[in-house]
């Protein structure tokens, strides 16, 4: 496997050559992908569905551990990012033990991680408490990665496909004691130095983008009234329109702020059968991810100093918390499209010698997995345009290994880092040490 290769070769070179930056110039930008709730299997639920191929399914035999990979054929826009690798996502009270995953299937159903203490984890290199936004163990505030790249005067900004005052967003921009506290966290967004904060969560929404009584959970009436008032530092956008003119506009605005006219999720929740197979068209008549990525690069591109910038797509968990296949597929292919947006970006407005982008997940959700894995991790199959046959294992999060990809100037930095080893997904690193990565090697303070 390819991404073994890489991540042994560093290994055994780095004392020898040095591996990542190289002696090169920091990344001007860093993108940071996550998709919330996708694991090994989610990828390829969605390639088999699209292509009828897979890259990461492999059967295990439970009582020698040994491990036989099915034929491999990569054909997500991440999928052939020069660094690959997979990640720990334990929060502070668990922990990961590679033989135990393999060989005891409720084992990865033990102590999984929420998304709060994930993106804290991989915003800022600690580790803390489920619920924790932005916060260490103890509840004190952490530096995060959005932080550092104000303070050296980037631009800086979260989208998401699910609220904007949601916990992984929230994790990257927000400090809070509990990811539950909404209108704390949206207070927090808009007197932070975020240029560009989108999501959903509009209060006069439903989830099938239909008119209704207000209802202010995700953010307050008096924010709300602020920003629709315009006595916030940002652009309030809301419209399907408002967001493509963003991402095509010549002269964006300085700073953003952008709530989708959806209640909770971008398509994920509409109304509907779950299960049903995946659109040709977005049933809702609101922005996909894709269009609202290109709206934040667009603003945050103005600034010379560079930017950061966290694009989550949440509806990819919130699909698998609903055993919904159909939904799930859908949400992996609307953020294949959005990674795919970045790297059009970066190879047409920027360059990779001046940019990192990284892929990966918080957690996996719902246990995805073949027929019959509880008895021997089996490989997911199927043909294209069928939802493969598969068995979802619980509701909630796990503690699997989940799949990081970079490229781009310090993408090696990671790499280095992988030096753990998983019998089955290779080398991998810990979800804190992405953030570490981003504060101590590329955009360290010295």
């Amino acid at each position: 496997m390819r991404w073994v290769a890489i991540g042994a070769a560093c290994a055994a070179v780095a004392a020898l050559t040095g591996c990542g930056l190289g002696g090169a110039d920091p990344p001007r930008n860093v993108i940071i992908l996550i998709g919330d709730g996708m694991g090994f299997n989610q990828i390829d639920m969605a390639s088999l569905y699209q292509w009828g191929t897979s890259n990461w399914q492999v059967a295990v035999d439970p009582q020698t551990g040994a491990a036989t990979p099915s034929p491999r054929t990569a054909s997500q826009p991440f999928e052939d990012f020069t660094v690959q690798a997979a990640v720990s996502t334990f929060s502070v009270e668990g922990g990961y033990d590679p033989a135990m995953a393999w060989s005891d299937d409720q084992y990865l159903d033990e102590e999984p991680t929420d998304s709060a203490a994930a993106a804290t984890a991989l915003a800022s290199g600690v580790k803390t408490y489920d619920a924790g936004i932005g916060v260490g163990p103890d509840g004190e505030e952490v530096a995060l990665v959005s932080e550092r790249a104000a303070a050296l005067g980037k631009a800086t900004g979260v989208v998401t496909s699910v609220p904007v005052s949601h916990a992984t967003p929230a994790g990257f921009a927000a400090h809070d004691v509990e990811r539950d506290h909404f209108h704390a966290i949206t207070e927090d967004l808009l007197a932070s130095e975020l240029d560009v904060v989108i999501g959903a969560g509009h209060p006069f929404f439903d989830d099938d983008h239909q008119r209704t009584e207000p209802t202010y959970k995700y953010l307050s009436e008096g924010s709300w009234t602020a920003l629709t008032g315009g006595t916030t530092p940002f652009t309030f956008l809301e419209t399907k329109a408002d967001f493509q003119a963003l991402a095509a506009a010549e002269d964006p605005p300085d700073r953003v702020f952008g709530v989708s006219q959806v209640g909770t999720t971008l398509q994920a929740r509409r109304s509907g059968e779950l299960a049903a197979a995946p659109y040709a068209v977005p049933a809702n008549d609101v922005p996909d991810l894709a269009t609202l990525a290109r709206g934040a690069l667009n603003v945050l591109d103005q600034d010379p100093d560079g930017l950061f910038l966290m694009i989550e797509g949440g509806g990819i968990d919130w699909s698998c918390h609903d055993n919904a296949a159909g939904r799930l597929i859908e949400e992996e292919l609307a953020f294949a499209d959005a990674v795919q947006a970045v790297r059009d970006w970066v190879e047409e407005e920027s360059s990779w010698d001046e940019t990192l982008v990284i892929v990966t997940a918080d957690h996996e959700t719902g246990h995805l997995m073949a027929p019959g894995s509880e008895t021997g991790w089996r490989p997911l199959t199927g043909s294209r345009g069928q939802v493969p046959a598969h068995e979802w294992g619980s509701e909630k999060h796990t503690n699997s290994l989940v799949p990081l990809f970079a490229e781009g100037t310090g993408a090696q930095l990671l790499a280095d880092r992988a030096d753990a080893v998983d019998p089955v997904r290779g080398p991998y690193l810990d979800n804190t040490e992405v953030g570490q990565v981003i504060l101590d090697d590329v955009w360290g303070e010295g």
